[in-house]
Order: C-alpha cells, then sequence, then structure tokens
C-alpha cells in the first residue's frame, strides 16, 4: 500500500525543485489559459485550503499577490504537510467524499487528504514538467491510483453534486499494464458499452482532462459519439 504523506512530500518537493526550471510564462494549453505561474499559485491555494478542511476551519485568504512563486509554493506545501502530519489519520475532516452526503452518514477523516493531495500534486507535478518538456515518470502504481480516484472518487462526486448527468452508455477503463478494469459510475448496466483500453498513465491523463481520447496510445472499441458526450461533460472537477 503506498504511503500517501511520504509521497506528498516527495512530489511536493519534486514540484518546488521544478519550478525555477520553467518559465513562468510558459503555457499550460490542457488548463484553459494557464500560464506556469497560475499552475504554481493554484496548487498552493489548494495546499491551503486542503489544511483548512483537515483541520475542520475555514482557510485565511491568501490575497491575489503577486508572490514570489518558490516562496509561495514552498509555504502553503509546508503548511499542508506539517498540517497531516500532526493530525490523527483517523480523526474527522471535512472532505469532498460528504459533499452531498446527508450528515449523520459522512465518514470523511484526514487520512483522505493524504491521498487526495498527494494525487493532486502528481497531476500539477506532471503539468509542470510536461509544460517545460521535461520527463516525468513516477511509475505505472501512482499512475494506477490516480485513475482509481478518478473513477471511485471524483466522477461519482460529480454526479453526486449534479454537475454531470449519468453517462448514457456503460464505460469501461481497461489497463493494458495494471490491473485494472472499472467500470465509470453511473453508466447503466445493460446495454452497449465503450471500453478505452491503454497504459493506466494514459487513462489516468484522459480521466484528468489532459489526453484527449484519440491519443493513439489509447485504443476505444464502442460507440464513439457516445464516449465523446461523456469525456465534453468531464470526469472531474
Amino acid at each position: 500500500m503506498t504511503d500517501q504523506l511520504s509521497a506528498l512530500r516527495q512530489r511536493q518537493q519534486q514540484f518546488l525543485a521544478s519550478i525555477p526550471l520553467v518559465d513562468e510564462a510558459a503555457p499550460v494549453p490542457w488548463c484553459g489559459r494557464w500560464r506556469l505561474r497560475n499552475l504554481v499559485e493554484h496548487l498552493a491555494r489548494i495546499h491551503h485550503w486542503a489544511a483548512g478542511q483537515a483541520r475542520r476551519q475555514q482557510e485565511t485568504p491568501l490575497g491575489k499577490g503577486p508572490f514570489d512563486l518558490i516562496e509561495f509554493y514552498s509555504t502553503n506545501a509546508d503548511e499542508l504537510f506539517d498540517t497531516l502530519t500532526a493530525l490523527d489519520p483517523g480523526a474527522r475532516a471535512w472532505t469532498l467524499l460528504d459533499q452531498g452526503v446527508a450528515p449523520d452518514q459522512q465518514s470523511g477523516t484526514v487520512a483522505f487528504w493524504h491521498r487526495r493531495q498527494a494525487l493532486e500534486t502528481l497531476v500539477h507535478l506532471w503539468d509542470l514538467r510536461t509544460a517545460g518538456g521535461l520527463d516525468f515518470d513516477p511509475g505505472p502504481d501512482a499512475w494506477l491510483d490516480c485513475l482509481d480516484e478518478v473513477v471511485t472518487v471524483m466522477h461519482p462526486r460529480q454526479l453526486r453534486l449534479n454537475r454531470i448527468a449519468p453517462p448514457q452508455v456503460r464505460v469501461r477503463f481497461r489497463a493494458t499494464d495494471a490491473s485494472a478494469d472499472y467500470v465509470l459510475a453511473g453508466s447503466p448496466a445493460e446495454g452497449d458499452e465503450v471500453v478505452l483500453a491503454g497504459p493506466v498513465r494514459s487513462l489516468a491523463l484522459l480521466g484528468w482532462g489532459r489526453l484527449a481520447p484519440t491519443d493513439p496510445s489509447v485504443r476505444i472499441t464502442g460507440d464513439m459519439d457516445a464516449l465523446a458526450a461523456v469525456v465534453a461533460a468531464g470526469f472531474t472537477p
């Protein structure tokens, strides 16, 4: 089992070390109009917000900036890591799992943020290094964890909050290099099926909107128009 807190720290350190290697004005085209500066500030703010969620306290606004990117990221990364280290992983926390759920059914704990922030940092570390033309290969286990979160946490939350409609076709993710065979939440139990098969890295990046289904690393069988509608709705926020 992955030590998510250690993974978070390692990825935070990699992210911090990568910031000066990429021009802060470099575009991050799969994130709309973002430049590298926007990406770094976003992850720093998310770390700060998540620390508050873990403590069950509203976070203090950080202001508009501009910020020194290295100092700003380092400060907020440390806050998150130190907060999660100090808290009991089993303690109650505000989490994404409890949004849209009745109070008596809520079960979110601090441990949720160990994984959520480790994976948030994974995706944005890929963003940063890819935008700068730098290699990044955390290995298939990390990408498998990322894909699992897309299918079992993030997409179900999108449905639960009525941000998207349930898929009108059964959508299956099938990794060719890992033990992963997932059916997307909300997919009908019967009827046509669309299968996306490929390396788990590609499937995870597709789930996070970083890779198009037409990428040559992904093999698709089934109704492409039906799949296009599901992809357009988005698997994650």
